[in-house]
């Protein structure tokens, strides 16, 4: 029996907020949508490379300022990418010593935090 990677639900207020913010500044695409009927809060699957997300208006899923860990290849390349969408203006400065490391953090419109960090071999 195999047990898959748990896919973190990250609860957002507005969908029509964390969409641009996912897809446009993160790099991130729409894999699906659900509703369960017109006007009920949105589900959506968001996905970078091999991170995936649910991102949920739903009340009871998941809790605004959750944190989600993330490792990648090239922190600092990331970093640069991020900073060139949102026009100049730099996500968090990467901090080389943090456990696991360096690191910087990105926060979503509802406060969720994304820590990008490159695991040292």
């Amino acid at each position: 029996m195999e047990i898959g990677p748990g896919i973190p639900v990250l609860r957002v207020e507005s969908m029509a907020a964390a969409l641009p913010f996912y897809v446009d500044r993160l790099g991130f695409e729409v894999d699906w949508e659900h509703r369960f009927a017109p006007g009920l809060p949105l589900y959506v699957q968001v996905s970078r490379a091999q991170t995936v997300f649910h991102l949920s208006e739903h009340r009871g899923d998941g809790t605004p300022n959750s944190v989600v860990w993330i490792p990648v290849t090239d922190v600092y390349g990331l970093h640069k990418e991020f900073a060139e969408k949102a026009g100049g203006h730099l996500p968090h400065e990467i901090e080389p010593d943090s456990p696991g490391g360096p690191t910087f953090e990105v926060v979503d419109p509802t406060g969720n935090v994304l820590r990008f960090a490159q695991p040292q071999s």
